[in-house]
């Protein structure tokens, strides 16, 4: 067994790292895939419900629990519901998100 033998290196298509090392403006670990820019609309809508689900309905649990005893729903139920409110919007946001970030890629 040679000192070059020690593992197994897989090289797609074939080719040869060092060749494509040489060509002009190929960096190292270069993909060819533009860089991110940024979040965009989709990562901020993303992180505004993210700072609301966080902030705002866990404040307004802690603040005015009984908030909906004033729309007929009990104040037990209330302390199920509202947290519920969160988990739902934040699940449908990143859902959102992400799909609709795949399909661009396409």
């Amino acid at each position: 067994m040679s000192s070059d033998d020690d593992g197994y290196v897989h090289r797609p298509g074939g080719t040869d790292a060092t060749a494509d090392s040489d060509a002009p403006g190929a960096a190292a670990g270069s993909t060819g895939a533009p860089a991110p820019e940024g979040f965009g609309s989709r990562g901020w809508v993303l992180v505004g419900v993210l700072v609301v689900c966080t902030l705002v309905i866990p404040g307004i649990i802690y603040l005015r629990p009984g908030l909906l005893s004033a729309v007929g729903i009990p104040y037990i139920a209330s302390l199920l519901v509202l947290p519920l409110v969160p988990a739902v919007a934040l699940g449908l946001t990143a859902v959102w998100a992400m799909t609709a970030a795949t399909r661009d890629d396409e």
